[in-house]
């Protein structure tokens, strides 16, 4: 399915040269001055610290993501040595502020499917000996909850007993579910929110390293000046841009859309159930095609800017593609949990069935982004 992004014949974009470059770097880098004077007005990160702070340290990745980006995608036209300095301290800048709300994020993320999977409005709190071992032992589950031994567990979702018949049992899958899925919620808050103020705490010392001033001070000589190349303010922009879009139409090529339109992958699941942790092998080519589908986005919004015409659909199909991350993330972090040593049975089926309820998600948004992709106006074919 070639497709080019960029027509070759549009003169707009052919009319756009290294002074678009050099403009759109120093917005960038205003933009990232900007958000850090108020990160620091407001006192820096804070987990579920003010609106502003967090609002701050967004605009904060979302330049550095740009500017590296536009580094990439033009270096023939920029200083080699600046920026080939400069490109890979902003992924560390990004990759670095984006953790802590990944975290947060994940966590939301799979306690709503253990909602939704389990039939309740939301997980009762375990005991707190439970929540602080990560998990409950065998047979505690009837007495969670101050309950005797010899009392039947209750399902989560059930209503208050008021005194009338007797209500029907569900059934055994949902059942087994409700049991596991507090312990599991638990266990997985657990991990997550140490992994979540770990990420918090490299978040601060980043921002008060040597390092990130080092890389402020770059980018604050960016709002003032672009070391562009002698020949860069009258060259052309369109084939750097055009060259973005054929690499993301090649890795898009190599992707197995048709197996995206099937509504159940079996060896997506029995891969991240296995005990081997590393990444799903078939989440990666997935990955690289949303790197490369922001690098060509970020390209046409030096050419054209922000509104330009496609960006909306490629915006879905991006979309697309952060709903596969986030789910293939979360589904990896289902199986970690579910790796952990002496849990309950009935918190591993919880885990387990928590883990093949995301690697349908993934699929699903697999099968999202081939409507999307096909569905774009690209011009020139």
């Amino acid at each position: 399915m070639a497709q080019r992004h960029l027509d070759p014949t549009d003169p707009t974009a052919q009319a756009v040269t290294g002074e678009a470059l050099a403009g759109y770097l120093r917005a960038r880098a205003t933009e990232f001055l900007r958000a850090l004077r108020t990160h620091r007005e407001t006192g820096g990160v804070t987990a579920g610290g003010a609106e502003e702070s967090v609002d701050a340290a967004l605009l904060l990745r979302r330049s550095a993501r740009r500017i590296s980006a536009s580094l990439h995608t033009f270096r023939p036209l920029l200083d080699p040595d600046w920026s080939e300095e400069l490109r890979p301290e902003l992924a560390w800048l990004s990759g670095t502020l984006k953790l802590e709300h990944a975290y947060e994020a994940r966590l939301e993320r799979l306690l709503q499917a253990l909602n939704r999977l389990s039939g309740t409005a939301a997980l009762p709190a375990q005991p707190v000996a439970a929540v602080a071992a990560g998990a409950l032992p065998d047979g505690a589950g009837a007495a969670a909850g101050g309950r005797g031994a010899g009392t039947a567990p209750v399902p989560l979702n059930a209503p208050p007993h008021t005194g009338g018949p007797a209500r029907q049992a569900p059934a055994p899958e949902r059942g087994n579910l409700t049991v596991g899925a507090a312990k599991a919620g638990a266990l997985l808050e657990r991990q997550l929110t140490l992994a979540r103020t770990r990420a918090h705490s490299t978040a601060l010392q980043a921002l008060g390293s040597s390092r990130f001033h080092a890389v402020a001070d770059k980018v604050a000589l960016l709002a003032s000046e672009v070391p562009l190349t002698p020949d860069a303010p009258g060259t052309a922009l369109h084939p750097l841009a055009a060259a973005a879009g054929e690499r993301l139409t090649q890795a898009v090529a190599a992707l197995p859309l048709l197996t995206a339109g099937h509504p159940y992958n079996a060896e997506a699941l029995v891969h991240g159930l296995s005990p081997d942790p590393s990444p799903h092998p078939q989440d990666g080519p997935w990955h690289q095609v949303r790197l490369l589908l922001r690098l060509h986005r970020y390209a046409r919004e030096v050419l054209h800017g922000a509104n330009s015409p496609a960006d909306a659909r490629l915006l879905t199909a991006g979309q697309s593609l952060n709903r596969h991350r986030d789910a293939s993330e979360a589904a990896a972090a289902a199986a970690q949990a579910a790796r952990t040593p002496r849990i309950t049975p009935a918190t591993a089926y919880a885990l387990g069935v928590l883990h093949a309820d995301q690697r349908h998600e993934v699929e699903a948004a697999r099968f999202a982004f081939q409507q999307a992709w096909q569905r774009q106006p690209v011009g020139a074919s």
